[in-house]
Parts: structure tokens; C-alpha cells; sequence
């Protein structure tokens, strides 16, 4: 097959750019302006730590930037949660007009949508654990991403310790990247041996914080919250934070019980959901 070679992998003439980019919604995001410095320290280096803050783009820019521009022919998103992982992939295949499972794959415990042509796969940390111990070398991927590293967790730890061990013992070409809005990036740039570090801005919103009392019983936190809430629609759109999903259902069922200010659409998010 004749090919190029482009920032050291080789791809087909066909570029990988084109290819991601025809017909994709790509408007512009403030990640874009790193996206040349993290290839060039990619190239350099081969493992690199991006700081960006929210609204920055990173979760749903850097992948297809990164094999779009063939830093990688294949690459592994690791997200910390399966709700995270299924709303990557699917906004990752949006912007490129597809369904999930044709460039951009998804993987988790109980959920597989992957196809030969695939790209871009995004996967929770438990997932690439269990890959590292069927196939230590990662036969095939060029490139993990650790994306929202800063939602430590024992599985995330243990998924970046191994690929480190992964690249010095049998793959020094395999290329690490850990992205985070809040990690604490000297110290992980040192942990992947004096990485190269990038900062990029993100986009913010304004949002006002109101703190009231919660009811003394439990039982009474959905009325509560729905007393709140109806004083604050229909100005805005209101994210209400709760201690489990049982509290969430329960306050799902009383916010629809009977009309609220505005008539908003009410949506639950925790992590047991479906993804339907």
C-alpha cells in the first residue's frame, strides 16, 4: 500500500484529515490553538499533560484532532465514568455526522459499539486494565488518552501505571497523553518522567450559587427542592445536586408530579442511567 508518512506514523494518501473532517461539525473551540504545540510535544516526547479548563473543547476536540492531523491512527479515550464515556463517544461521532460505532467506538462493562474502521475508542478505566493483562504490548493502539484525570480513582491509577510500564518495557512507541481540568500538572508531568506540559483557557457562563436549608427529614428534601426550584424558573436553567439516585428519582417524580414555572424539561443524570 503506498503511503505518507506524517509526524512519524504512517498513513495512507488518503489524508486522515479529510477523511474526519468532510462533513463535520467542527466550529472553533479554544483547545484548537494548543493542538499544534500538543503534536509538536507529542512527536518529542511522546507522552504530554494538557491543563484545560472547562468549556475548553478537550474532551470533544483532541481526539479527533489528534488523528486527524496522524499523531495516531488509533487511538484509546479512558473516561473515569460510563455516563462520561457515552456522552464523549456520542458527541465525538456527532461532530463527524456519524453513529457511535463507526469511527468512534465506545466500551464499557455493559457496552460495546466497535467496528473495523474505527478511530477513536473511548473507554472507561477498567476496560484498558483488562486489555493491558490479555495484551501487555496494546497490539494496535498508538495512543491512550487519559482524559478528566483528576477524578482519581485506584482503576485510573493503576491504568496509567501500567501503561507507563507498557511504554519502558515494550512499546516506547506508544504515546500517553493525561488531560484535566483541575490536575495538578508539574506534579504529573513529572510522574510520565518530565512530560511536556500545555495550559489552554476554556469558555465560561455565568452561574449564580443560592444555598438554603435543607429539611430536617430526609423524606421531605423532593418538596423541598421543588419549592426552590419553582422559585427560580423560569429565569434560567437550574442544576440541582442530590446525595444518590434514589433522591433523584424521588425528586424527578415530584418536579413532574404537576406543571412548574416555564413548563422545563426535567432530566436526571447519575451513573447507573442507561444511556437510552
Amino acid at each position: 500500500m503506498t503511503g505518507t508518512t506524517v509526524r512519524g506514523m504512517s498513513r495512507s494518501t488518503d489524508s486522515p484529515r479529510e477523511d474526519l473532517r468532510r462533513g463535520a461539525d467542527l466550529s472553533p473551540l479554544p483547545v484548537d490553538g494548543v493542538v499544534p504545540e500538543l503534536l509538536d510535544a507529542l512527536d518529542r516526547a511522546g507522552h504530554a499533560v494538557l491543563e484545560a479548563e472547562p468549556g475548553a473543547g478537550k474532551t470533544t476536540r483532541v481526539p479527533l484532532a489528534l488523528v486527524a492531523e496522524g499523531a495516531a491512527q488509533r487511538l484509546i479515550v479512558l473516561e473515569p465514568r460510563r455516563v462520561a464515556a457515552r456522552a464523549a463517544a456520542r458527541r465525538l461521532a456527532s461532530q463527524l455526522g456519524e453513529p457511535v460505532g463507526r469511527t468512534v467506538g465506545l466500551t464499557t462493562r455493559d457496552d460495546r459499539q466497535v467496528s473495523p474502521g474505527m478511530r477513536i475508542e473511548v473507554v472507561t478505566e477498567g476496560v484498558v486494565l483488562r486489555r493491558i493483562q490479555q495484551d501487555p504490548s496494546l497490539t494496535g493502539v498508538d495512543l491512550l488518552v487519559f482524559d478528566e484525570f483528576h477524578e482519581r480513582s485506584l482503576e485510573a491509577d493503576l491504568a496509567l501505571a501500567f501503561a507507563l510500564e507498557v511504554r519502558g518495557a515494550l512499546r516506547d512507541d506508544l504515546r500517553l497523553l493525561v488531560m484535566s481540568a483541575t490536575i495538578e500538572g508539574p506534579r504529573v508531568a513529572r510522574l510520565l518522567g518530565d512530560a511536556p506540559l500545555l495550559t489552554t483557557v476554556g469558555r465560561s457562563f455565568p452561574v449564580d450559587i443560592e444555598h438554603r436549608p435543607g429539611p430536617v427529614d430526609r423524606r421531605d428534601l423532593p418538596a423541598a427542592i421543588r419549592a426552590a426550584v419553582s422559585d427560580l424558573l423560569p429565569d434560567g436553567d437550574v442544576l440541582v445536586f442530590l446525595p444518590g439516585a434514589g433522591e433523584i428519582r424521588a425528586t424527578i417524580r415530584e418536579l413532574t408530579g404537576s406543571p412548574l414555572p416555564g413548563d422545563p424539561v426535567v432530566l436526571p443524570l447519575y451513573g447507573a442511567l442507561s444511556g437510552q
